[in-house]
């Protein structure tokens, strides 16, 4: 099946109205909120965290936590 190429503007101009139909506003927002950039370098914040740390001192961290 062959079809024309839509700009991306119209494609995502009719994807936007078919979230909201199905979806309601309130959850096809929610679903967009999900591709935000977000903010923060989670790298160095990672790094930072685990400096020095060993797999089994992570995993033994996590363990207390749970409990």
């Amino acid at each position: 099946m062959i079809t024309d190429m839509k700009p991306l503007i119209e494609i995502n101009q009719q994807a936007i109205r078919l979230l909201y139909k199905e979806l309601g506003v309130v959850n096809a927002v929610r679903f967009f909120k999900q591709f935000t950039k977000g903010y923060g370098n989670y790298t160095k914040e990672r790094d930072d965290l685990f400096a020095n740390k060993s797999l089994d001192e992570i995993v033994s961290e996590i363990e207390k936590r749970r409990k």
